[in-house]
């Protein structure tokens, strides 16, 4: 199966941090006495990368320095309160194995800074599994763009078309649709109501197996 490819966001998809994210964003935004409500987390938060996330929050002008050293803050404040948490979601681990062992390419894609990328996949002893590790800086354009998902089907030397990208937010799985790949939405933060439509939908990896994977892809080319 080398010419074909499993590719997976991170926040949600690899393990569980959008409730840590939530917890950071709150206490960061209290401190500089920024606004928020859940709608909004939930409308502007979930998938979303840092620059928009600054900008729609603060609702003022913010240079590109004044970005990251904002972001550089909050993601330190993330990484500080889930490293007591880390844990990926449930099968996941076996589910990598199972690829690998099958032949697949592996890939992450992620919207979130390389330090989180770093923290969580060597956190969780993942990287020898991983074919392709991209995160915000290796991109220009961020998701809905397909740019990162494009750039990992190229990275992996397969076409996109022939990728299985596993995604849990709204833009991810606009940024995986555009990109021509099959998408599982992945419900930890969202409701398949909530998702633009999927090829499948998992709660955590005991929900799929590769004779499913297979399945998908086969369905892809039928």
């Amino acid at each position: 199966m080398d010419n074909y490819a499993v590719i997976f966001d991170m926040d949600g998809v690899i393990a569980h941090t959008n409730p840590h994210h939530s917890e950071a964003f709150k206490q960061f935004f209290d401190k500089y006495q920024v606004p928020y409500t859940e709608q909004e987390f939930e409308d502007h938060m979930y998938g979303k990368h840092n620059d928009y996330i600054m900008r729609y929050f603060f609702k003022c002008e913010l240079s590109e320095a004044d970005i990251k050293r904002l972001a550089d803050e909050k993601e330190a404040l993330f990484r500080s309160l889930y490293a007591k948490d880390l844990v990926p979601i449930a099968g996941l681990p076996e589910f990598l194995s199972a690829l690998k062992a099958e032949g697949f390419r592996i890939g992450v894609a992620t919207s979130a800074p390389r330090a989180n990328l770093d923290f969580i996949i060597d956190g969780l002893s993942l990287r020898p599994l991983m074919d392709s590790v991209l995160s915000s800086e290796d991109v220009q354009a961020h998701k809905p763009d397909p740019e990162i998902y494009l750039k990992s089907a190229e990275r992996l030397g397969v076409a996109p078309g022939n990728c299985i990208i596993f995604e849990d937010s709204f833009s991810g799985v606009s940024a995986a649709i555009n990109a021509g790949a099959k998408v599982v939405g992945v419900l930890t933060s969202h409701t398949k109501e909530q998702l633009p439509p999927c090829q499948h939908y998992i709660h955590d990896y005991h929900d799929i197996d590769v004779d499913r994977i297979k399945q998908l892809l086969d369905s892809h080319h039928a």
